[in-house]
């Protein structure tokens, strides 16, 4: 039933509800969720940084996409922090909290151009990781809602991966 591995905090609930998920389902899909809405913040935050700091004769291609990148997440951010809102938890949403909870991990430097894509390349692949793990106890609990966001969510960072992958020499 455990959507994540141990280190995650366990989400406060918020409501009593009767939506035809039980309890237990809904403590499980939170942390889930609550994980993907982790590596997604910090995901969001290193493409906004690479954006801003990337340098090279690739510049105005990545510039513009990485922007494009950080935007769409910015809206994916919202989607799953309602969704865990939505099942009666609350979301989290301070950077200890994200620290904690993200499989993805910081850059200690600013990396060259062809280091930010093969970065960005594999944190789009954890995000979709993530996402995998809570799919199970979606798709059990029947949480047709939450499936559908994983899965919108696995499409959009599959294809992102794709994309960066496709410009690694």
């Amino acid at each position: 039933m455990d959507a994540v591995d141990s280190k995650e905090l366990t989400p406060m609930k918020t409501d009593a509800l009767s939506i035809g998920i039980s309890e237990e389902h809904r403590e499980a899909i939170a942390k889930g969720l609550s994980v993907v809405l982790a590596d997604s913040y910090m995901l969001y935050l290193k493409s906004h940084n690479y954006h801003w700091n990337v340098t090279g004769p690739m510049f105005h291609t990545l510039h513009i996409q990485f922007e494009e990148h950080y935007t769409e997440l910015a809206t994916a951010i919202d989607m799953i922090a309602e969704r865990i809102r939505a099942i009666g938890y609350r979301a989290p949403g301070t950077f200890r909290e994200f620290v904690i909870l993200s499989t993805i991990t910081e850059d200690e430097n600013i990396p060259d151009a062809q280091q930010m894509i093969r970065n960005l390349t594999d944190d789009h692949e954890t995000v979709m990781r993530s996402a995998r793990k809570v799919l199970e106890v979606c798709s059990e609990a029947a949480d047709e809602a939450s499936l559908d966001l994983m899965t919108q969510r696995l499409s959009v960072h599959s294809k992102t991966a794709w994309m960066l992958r496709s410009q690694l020499s």
